[in-house]
């Protein structure tokens, strides 16, 4: 499943990086904590979290992530945004709780 077919089936809004939209993902991590992320997460997985900063888009880089997914209506910063759209990384946006996220992500990629 691509992101663009869970942005669509989530009906997450386009925060930066519409560009890498056509990114395979292979799985899921939720997680607020850059050095678990760091520690665990597959390569392929979308993250799940309200880390709207730069470092999370490194993060994401450095687990060959396939995006982020802020929640909680969470804004990423302008920094994080230029530099999610330089690196082509998704980052989607929900007003939906990262429980309720990972729970409708789960059976698309699980």
């Amino acid at each position: 499943m691509t992101l663009a077919e869970i942005r669509d089936a989530l009906g997450l809004t386009v925060l930066a990086g519409s560009k890498g939209l056509d990114r395979k993902v292979t799985g899921g991590y939720a997680s607020d904590l850059i050095s678990d992320v760091m520690a665990n997460a597959p390569a392929g997985a979308v993250w799940i979290t309200l880390q709207g900063h730069v470092n999370t888009v490194a993060a994401a880089l450095l687990k060959d992530l396939a995006g982020v997914i802020l929640v909680g209506g969470r804004a990423p910063s302008e920094d994080t945004v230029s530099r999610a759209d330089a690196e082509g990384l998704p980052l989607l946006g929900t007003d939906r709780t990262a429980f309720e996220t990972a729970g409708r992500l789960y059976p698309l990629v699980g």
